[in-house]
């Protein structure tokens, strides 16, 4: 381990609007900057697609994910922590 560098580890939050996949979640992260030229601001959404090795993250959640090396294709993170929990609609069945 002589000359290797310790890298500090890219961490992004957003919102989880996929989980159909094994072991996959899919992330979007959306962030505010201004218009380069009109200077009004403008939302940015980028999707990113996360190793869920337990299953834990659910559609809605509000998740921590950090890089890692390539796990697949399109696969370069993994889920870190759930921030906070969707809020589950419940239905009642009427009698």
């Amino acid at each position: 381990m002589a000359g290797e560098k310790k890298r500090n580890k890219q961490e992004k939050v957003g919102q989880v609007v996929s989980a159909k996949m094994q072991k996959t979640i899919v992330v979007e992260v959306t962030r505010r900057v201004p218009h380069p030229l009109y200077k009004r601001i403008v939302t940015k959404r980028k999707k990113f697609y996360a190793h869920d090795e337990s299953g834990q993250a659910g559609v809605g959640d509000i998740v921590r994910i950090v890089e890692c090396r390539p796990l697949s294709r399109l696969k370069r993170w993994s889920l870190a922590e759930v921030v906070r929990k969707a809020v589950g609609v419940g239905v009642e069945v009427a009698e």
